[in-house]
């Protein structure tokens, strides 16, 4: 997905709370945890089913286009569904007794799609892809690496150049460091126009915990880390921008906006944290001028956010040797560029982020950013204390207190792991 859409989807990675139905009917009577070898009931060609979250019409075409290919060179067929409503179809789907054989798949959901065994784990078979590293762990629950990644995006910043200018800034102030970054947000911070303005959830302020070296769970995903000093040091760098009054969260700008890229195209925002979606924002201001650089590194050093989904595979599809095969065709280079053209997405795997790094240059700070981007919790149950985290810091501009919200997060999360 793009655009709006995907950014939509992007910002529910880590906390949504469209995970509860599918936790509560994701089982659907399913056993085992879906890492039993493929058992192809069928003989002969077969009909595949795909359910997709489309961002439009270039993304839907685009997908039948790339299934039919696939449908004519191997005899079989395959229908591609764009969901209205991605979450509640694929919950409804796992509780009955066909599910679709494919359908895209939110990293943050990937725990709980396999607790509840609704998920087959494939990734072994396509690991020869060449899939960025960073999205293998993204992908990987319970030591499974559960399915192919197809397509990925990082968190960068976005400089509108017209206001960087005004301000008398160069190329030679893009800063590098979170100390350069509040020196040039307070230099475009003037008027109705806010120096930085960032979306008000985890999603976006996530990114200052990894620049300052933590991440509210470890790496191998055993245990709590939200109340460790980068976690706290990275909102105290959001919350001390809020203070000296260049930075807001794009509710709290005026007018509010639904997203930076809007805050950014109505030239309340100089500068915004967005990810490749960002180029949505053209169709709705054709006249914003934007650059894309990465995101300054802060104690640690360089670090973002990475948002993505997979190709899944039903755990009760009676076609995993033909969906694998599919999947495979999906994944050549030339085919996930098609994907980019179409709809922008940037390519899975190496060889594909540096054919989309050399063909849009412009874009080329997300595909850095994919060297040393943190993925989203993707342990089953985690949504919804996410989503309560994600309240509280959404209230940051009006004050409060972010090492409690962070000490909640801990006891909460805590439980949800040992749960």
């Amino acid at each position: 997905m793009t655009a709006h859409s995907n950014r939509k989807i992007m910002s529910v990675a880590l906390g949504a709370t469209v995970a509860v139905g599918l936790t509560a009917c994701g089982g659907g009577g399913f056993s085992g945890s879906g890492d039993a070898a493929p058992q192809n009931t069928a003989k002969g060609p077969v009909n595949l089913t795909m359910i997709i979250g489309s961002s439009g019409d270039a993304e839907t075409n685009a997908v039948k286009a790339a299934t039919a290919a696939w449908a004519t060179k191997t005899g079989n067929t395959v229908e591609v569904v764009a969901a209205a409503n991605l979450s509640q179809q694929l919950g409804q789907a796992f509780a009955s007794t066909k599910p679709p054989d494919i359908f895209y798949t939110d990293a943050a959901q990937i725990g709980t799609f396999a607790k509840a065994g609704n998920l087959f784990a494939y990734g072994d078979q396509v690991k020869d892809a060449g899939f960025l590293p960073a999205l293998v762990k993204t992908f990987t629950y319970d030591n499974k690496f559960w399915c192919a990644p197809k397509d990925y995006s990082t968190l960068a910043l976005e400089i509108n150049t017209d206001l960087w200018a005004k301000a008398g800034l160069t190329d030679a102030d893009v800063p590098k460091t979170w100390e350069e970054l509040e020196a040039v947000a307070k230099k475009l911070t003037t008027g109705k126009v806010t120096g930085l303005v960032i979306g008000n959830d985890i999603n976006r302020s996530g990114a200052f915990i990894k620049q300052a070296g933590g991440w509210v769970v470890s790496e191998d995903g055993t245990k709590m880390t939200a109340t460790s000093e980068p976690a706290k040091a990275g909102l105290a760098e959001v919350q001390k921008l809020m203070k000296a009054g260049v930075l807001k969260f794009n509710t709290d700008t005026s007018p509010s906006t639904g997203w930076g890229g809007e805050a950014l195209g109505k030239g309340v925002a100089a500068m915004t944290i967005e990810g490749n979606w960002i180029s949505g924002a053209k169709k709705d201001f054709p006249n914003l001028k934007y650059k894309v650089v990465e995101l300054p590194a802060g104690p640690a050093g360089k670090g973002t956010l990475l948002f993505s989904n997979c190709w899944g595979i039903a755990a009760k599809s009676p076609n995993h040797d033909q969906t694998i095969d599919l999947v495979k065709s999906l994944l050549a280079t030339d085919q996930q560029m098609k994907f980019a053209d179409a709809f922008g997405v940037m390519p899975s795997t190496e060889e594909g982020a540096k054919a989309f790094a050399e063909k849009y240059p412009d874009s080329a700070a997300f595909v850095k950013g994919g060297d040393y981007a943190q993925g989203p919790v993707n342990l089953p149950g985690f949504n919804d204390v996410l989503a309560k985290f994600n309240s509280q810091l959404a209230t940051l501009g009006k004050g409060g207190d972010p090492n409690a919200w962070l000490a909640e997060l801990q006891k909460n999360g805590t439980a949800a792991i040992g749960g």
